[in-house]
């Protein structure tokens, strides 16, 4: 600023006091107002590397030209401005590209089953891994919002989440490629081809549906059902499960899905109890037979997320699983009401 008002001082103000054209002192007024405004312009372009045509601007003093005061001189700092302002684009480019990479790894997480304090700390352990300052998220059933900083400046990204299952295979992933980040073995760019490159591992569903008619019968049999009771509820709970999986394969509501399949289970269990062969078989292998919807997995996320300081985000998943049992038990009660079936004894 000084070197600016130096420059004025030594031919603006001869120029303003003085009138070429006339060849005479200007008057006391044009003065002021002369001088009043060559010296906002100077002002201003002393705030602003990027001066206006008319803007009062100095020569480079290592040059061959004198100090002047044409607006077309170059300004002296003007491509050290530019080199500036190109930086400053970069890195909000590149802070931009980190935020991004942050809330998709955080959106990941949270759409298959990860808790709420897993998604906000590799969320913020990639940010730091990539050059941010700090990061910061707030997280809710249905969104993500998430702020990064770094010198001074600030960016805020926000997505919606939509549930796509559980699946654990998926959060491993994320996990792997954030540790790796933070040994210093991917940038930005290779962060970015490893999200896109990660696939839900899905398995058969007839592994699945074999699987999960195993397990519901084992605990039958470990519940005093005896092997007949655990035969019962395996090809219950088995052909439960293909419908369950059926209703999800057609975009079914998950309600509606688990009280039909609830429906399906009780009511095959509950008929085969009814055959002469079945007759004093226990009624547990009816119970075993729907453990394939409890919502295990929701309810322990739930617990997870209120105690370590998520209330909403585990209130929410909380609602969401006692839905879910809710529709169980309507389905259960449908079954048994229309076919007459004995209780749970």
């Amino acid at each position: 600023m000084v070197n600016y008002l130096f420059v004025f001082c030594i031919h603006k103000v001869s120029y303003c006091i003085f009138d070429k054209q006339r060849q005479k002192k200007k008057g006391l007024n044009r003065i002021k107002r002369a001088l009043s405004n060559d010296l906002a312009k100077v002002w201003f372009s002393s705030k602003n590397t990027r001066h206006l045509p008319d803007m009062f601007v100095l020569l480079d003093l290592a040059g061959p030209s004198p100090v002047g005061v044409s607006g077309k001189t170059r300004f002296i700092g003007t491509e050290t401005g530019e080199q500036n302002r190109v930086g400053m684009k970069t890195d909000r480019a590149e802070q931009r590209k980190v935020t991004r990479l942050c809330i998709q790894c955080a959106l990941l997480l949270l759409q298959h089953g990860a808790e709420s304090a897993l998604v906000e700390e590799l969320s913020t352990r990639l940010g730091i891994a990539l050059g941010m300052d700090s990061v910061e998220s707030a997280i809710s059933s249905n969104a993500i919002v998430l702020t990064t900083f770094v010198d001074g400046e600030c960016l805020t990204s926000t997505r919606k989440n939509s549930d796509r299952g559980i699946n654990m295979h998926v959060v491993t992933e994320v996990q792997h490629i954030v540790i790796m980040a933070e040994h210093k073995l991917l940038d930005a760019q290779d962060v970015e081809k490893r999200f896109s490159q990660i696939k839900p591992l899905r398995y058969p569903r007839w592994l699945v549906v074999t699987m999960v008619g195993l397990s519901c019968a084992c605990f039958c049999k470990l519940n005093n059902g005896g092997w007949d009771g655990a035969f019962v509820t395996l090809c219950a709970s088995t052909f439960a499960m293909y419908i369950r999986q059926l209703l999800t394969h057609h975009s079914m509501h998950p309600q509606i899905n688990f009280c039909l399949t609830a429906f399906v289970a009780t009511t095959l269990s509950g008929l085969m109890l009814r055959l002469p062969a079945f007759q004093q078989t226990s009624s547990v292998a009816m119970a075993a037979s729907v453990l394939l919807l409890v919502p295990g997995f929701p309810l322990i996320n739930a617990v997870a997320d209120m105690f370590k300081g998520h209330i909403n985000t585990g209130l929410a998943r909380w609602a969401i699983a006692s839905l879910l049992t809710l529709a169980t038990c309507v389905g259960v009660v449908m079954a048994m009401t229309l076919w007459g079936l004995r209780g749970w004894a």
